[in-house]
């Protein structure tokens, strides 16, 4: 643990420093010792070494919605059955200790789980959707994009799990078209559905005095343009991976080589206490 905090240090100081916001952005890592997989990582179970990315995108909606929604539905079961880890826990108690020193905080996370809401973070932009619902594959439709959607829990998909196909395939009460998951397809733009608040993703990448990131890659475009604004600005950016690799164009990000799960919470307890619940338009 001492080294851990040795190494959390000058993170801590620099949080705590910050004249302004401190805006955090968590890909899949953060969530892997919740035993969902990664997307791009080296381990043998990152999902794009095993599975088509064509698999995520509109074009495959359009062409077979139904081995589509059989495909996310397995990638669901895993994700409904995960629960937050040590580091979901600590950045809501990092966002509870800042907020109440009257700090300025946002979270923003490409993972469609809920594991941060569960653990308690507030102040959060789910900028690639959410597992937890779903919508009309209709624009325009009032259940569809821009601005609709509906909670999976109403749907019948029991009957698709029992027998896959496009007599059981789920559809918009509306209007009848098939549903497809609220998440953002490879092929899709940040800009298409209102819940990716990206505008407000735009305006933070402005005013952010301190820029976090964890456990991401850096292979999205949000990503790509927060690194942008952090550069260009001479924001200080930090980045917690077990791998610790480069950011793309030589952005200086100070990598610190720990999983999250262990080094978060060194740092949420030096900020102001542990955890609760202890340490057990761009195109995407």
């Amino acid at each position: 643990m001492a080294d851990l905090a040795v190494l959390a240090a000058p993170l801590v100081a620099s949080l705590r420093d910050a004249e302004g916001l401190v805006l955090v952005v968590t890909g899949a890592g953060v969530s892997a010792a919740s035993g969902i997989r990664t997307f791009r990582g080296k381990e043998p179970g990152a999902l794009w070494r095993e599975h088509d990315v064509a698999m995520a995108t509109a074009g495959c909606f359009r062409r077979d919605p139904v081995g589509q929604l059989a495909w996310y539905l397995d990638r669901f079961a895993a994700v409904d059955a995960a629960r937050p880890n040590p580091a979901h826990r600590s950045l809501a108690a990092i966002e509870r200790h800042l907020r109440s020193a009257g700090r300025p905080f946002l979270l923003v996370t490409q993972n469609i789980d809920t594991l941060h809401e569960q653990a308690g973070s507030e102040r959060l932009i789910k900028v690639h959707g959410t597992a937890d619902r779903v919508r009309c594959g209709r624009e325009r439709c009032p259940l569809g994009a821009p601005s609709g959607s509906l909670p999976r829990s109403a749907v019948d998909l029991d009957s698709f799990r029992r027998e896959p196909g496009e007599a059981s395939l789920p559809r918009c009460p509306e209007c009848g078209s098939p549903l497809r998951p609220h998440v953002l397809f490879f092929d899709e733009y940040y800009a298409d559905h209102h819940d990716y608040r990206f505008a407000e993703v735009e305006q933070a990448a402005g005013r952010a005095a301190a820029m976090l990131f964890v456990g991401t890659s850096f292979a999205v475009g949000v990503t790509a343009l927060l690194l942008d604004a952090g550069t260009r600005r001479g924001v200080p950016m930090w980045s917690i991976d077990p791998a610790a690799g480069r950011a793309p164009g030589g952005a200086p990000v100070r990598a610190l080589a720990a999983p999250a799960e262990r080094l978060l919470p060194v740092v949420a307890a030096a900020l102001g206490g542990p955890p609760a619940g202890g340490a057990s338009g761009r195109r995407r």
